[in-house]
């Protein structure tokens, strides 16, 4: 373990003494920007597209079944011979 960190604490400081630190002589780089100019003309309109086309109409719905027929009534009872008479007004 001794023997390791020694090996390397030498070998990084041989890595670190080995890099260049100083600064070389920069070339400038020249840059071109363009400049816009002015504005040109508007473009003409677009055609107008086409229209789409027409739905299909719908089918008609089948016809709903008939009702069943309602219960037949009870017969009326005879009367028991009394009259009233509702005298008018």
């Amino acid at each position: 373990m001794k023997y390791s960190i020694v090996f390397s604490a030498v070998l990084m400081a041989l890595a670190l003494s080995a890099c260049d630190w100083r600064p070389s002589a920069a070339t400038p780089v020249v840059v071109t920007v363009p400049v816009p100019g002015p504005a040109g003309p508007t473009g003409a309109t677009g055609s107008t597209g086409d229209t789409g086309a027409r739905g299909i109409t719908g089918n008609t719905g089948a016809t709903g079944n008939t009702g069943d027929t309602g219960a037949t009534g009870d017969t009326g009872k005879t009367g028991g011979g009394t009259v009233v008479i509702v005298p008018a007004k």
